[in-house]
């Protein structure tokens, strides 16, 4: 088992000026595209999207087998609703997957677009 830190909570809402991603069953903030790495398809149509840094919080480190083998994810959820949006890689166990760790992916069905997106 691997032993993992708790990440750091926000709740802070982010300026106006920026274009953000919030949680669609709150509103509450979630993070800035500028912290957009990638969009990604998991199996069964879940589309999500990777990103470097969130504001919400997070569980305990679990070791689960995903598609690309042996990770420890913790599960991220809305700081303010407490709803389960997706989860935070913490270790990956395979060489070709440590560029994953710290890395966040949020299912797009928790998450809508605000701020300047016209």
């Amino acid at each position: 088992m691997v032993k993992m830190t708790k990440s750091k909570t926000f709740q802070a809402y982010l300026p106006n000026c920026h274009r953000t991603y919030s949680c669609v069953h709150c509103r509450a903030h979630l993070a800035n595209h500028d912290e957009l790495i990638s969009k990604v398809m998991l199996p069964h149509s879940r589309r999500c999207y990777s990103l470097r840094s969130v504001n919400v919080g997070c569980g305990p480190a679990e070791e689960r087998v995903l598609l690309t083998g042996l990770h420890a994810v913790a599960d991220i959820y809305c700081e303010n609703c407490k709803t389960t949006l997706g989860w935070k890689y913490e270790h990956a166990f395979e060489s070709s997957q440590k560029y994953k760790e710290g890395k966040f992916i949020i299912e797009l069905a928790h998450m809508i677009k605000d701020n300047g997106w016209e």
